[in-house]
C-alpha cells in the first residue's frame, strides 16, 4: 500500500504486507505493532477510516482487545531493561538513522495523511517536516542528558543523573498524524524509555509507517509498540501500573480525563489541550499581509488545530479592515 524507500529498509513487498492486511477481498485493516511485529488484531469491534475527499473506507482500525494491550505492555516492560542500559551514543545513532529514513519516505507518509486525514499534499509534507524537527533535535541528545555537579563543601559534592522512567505512553490526536507521534516517539526512545503509542483511530497510517521505519533502522523489539482503539485503550494506558508516564495531545474533555486518571494512578502526565489564540492588529500593520495571515491562521486545516486563531482584536483605524477579511 505504501512504497517505503531507504537503503536500510526491508524488501518492499514484505513491508507492505506488514502494515496492513485485507479482511475478505476489499477492506484493508490496520494491524497492531507489538514486540517488533505487525499483528492482526482479534478484535470484534472495528472503526472505519474514511477518505474525507471520497468517503471511501480506506482501512478498518481495531479496538485493541484487553489481551493484546496486555501483550503490548508486557513487551515494552521486557524491553526496558536492556534498552535503558543502551549507551546514549547508540540511541543517538538510531535517531540519526530514523531521521534519514523519514526523509527518504516523506512521500509515503504524506500520501497516508492525505488519504486518511484529508490535508492537501503540501500541508501533509509540512506535518511531517514539523515532526522531523523533533527527530533532528533528539539527534543532539548527549547535550540534553548532561547532569550537574556542585562542590557544596570541601568534602562534599552534589550531582544529578538523568535516568529513564520506564514504559511510557503517547496518545495522539487526529489533526497531525505524523507530527504528533514524532513529538513523543523520538523523545521517549532517545532518553531510554520504551513506548506504547496510540495514534488517532481516525488516521493511524502515518504512525504505522513510523513504526515500520523504527524497526527497519534497528530499534529493538518491544521498544516501540502501537495499539489502537478509543476509551478502553486510553483507560488502560492511564491506569496500568507498568506505565510510568503519559503524554497526551487533544481536546479539552479527553485531556482532562487523561490527566485526572493518569495522576490518580501515580503517573507523570503532560496533557496538551485546546487553546485560544489571539491576534492584535495595530493600524500601522501591513494591511494585505495581515489580512492574509489572519485568514490562514484562523481557517487553515479547517481551524482544527490548537494553533488556530479564534480572536482578532483590531485597534483603532485598523477596524476598517474587518469587512475585507
Amino acid at each position: 500500500m505504501y512504497r517505503l524507500g531507504c537503503n536500510k529498509l526491508a524488501p518492499v513487498a514484505r513491508r507492505q504486507a506488514g502494515l496492513f492486511s485485507r479482511m475478505g477481498h476489499t477492506t484493508a485493516t490496520t494491524k497492531l505493532f507489538i514486540d517488533g511485529q505487525f499483528i492482526e488484531s482479534q478484535a470484534t469491534e472495528w472503526i472505519d477510516v474514511h477518505n474525507p475527499a471520497t468517503q471511501e473506507v480506506v482501512t478498518r482500525v481495531p479496538k485493541t482487545t484487553p489481551g493484546e494491550l496486555e501483550e503490548a505492555a508486557k513487551s515494552a516492560q521486557s524491553a526496558f531493561g536492556e534498552w535503558s542500559r543502551t549507551s546514549i551514543m547508540r540511541r543517538q545513532k538510531l535517531m540519526l538513522d530514523l531521521q534519514h529514513a523519514i526523509r527518504a519516505n516523506t512521500d509515503a507518509l504524506a500520501e497516508s495523511i492525505v488519504r486518511e486525514q484529508g490535508k492537501v499534499l503540501s500541508d501533509a509534507h509540512g506535518d511531517i517536516m514539523r515532526g522531523l524537527q523533533v527527530v533532528d533535535s533528539m539527534a543532539g541528545i548527549p547535550e540534553y542528558m548532561l547532569g550537574t555537579r556542585l562542590e557544596v563543601a570541601a568534602d562534599m559534592d552534589t550531582y544529578t543523573v538523568r535516568e529513564p522512567l520506564g514504559v511510557v505512553a503517547g496518545i495522539c490526536p487526529f489533526n497531525f498524524p505524523a507530527m504528533m507521534p514524532l513529538w513523543m516517539l523520538p523523545v521517549a526512545l532517545v532518553t531510554g524509555n520504551t513506548l506504547l503509542l496510540k495514534p488517532s483511530e481516525r488516521d493511524p497510517g502515518a504512525a504505522m509507517i513510523l513504526a515500520q521505519l523504527c524497526a527497519d533502522v534497528g530499534v529493538p523489539r518491544g521498544v516501540v509498540n502501537v495499539v489502537h482503539g478509543v476509551h478502553e485503550t486510553v483507560d488502560f494506558l492511564t491506569s496500568d501500573a507498568r506505565i510510568k508516564a503519559v503524554s497526551f495531545v487533544g481536546g479539552n474533555a479527553a485531556g482532562k480525563h487523561v490527566y485526572e486518571r493518569a495522576t490518580q494512578h501515580g503517573k507523570r502526565c503532560q496533557a496538551n489541550l485546546g487553546a485560544k489564540n489571539h491576534a492584535v492588529v495595530l493600524p500601522d500593520a501591513n494591511r494585505e499581509f495581515t489580512l492574509n495571515s489572519i485568514s490562514g491562521a484562523a481557517f487553515g486545516a479547517a481551524g482544527q488545530r490548537c494553533m488556530a486563531l479564534s480572536v482578532a482584536v483590531f485597534v483603532g483605524s485598523a477596524g476598517e479592515w474587518i469587512p475585507d477579511l
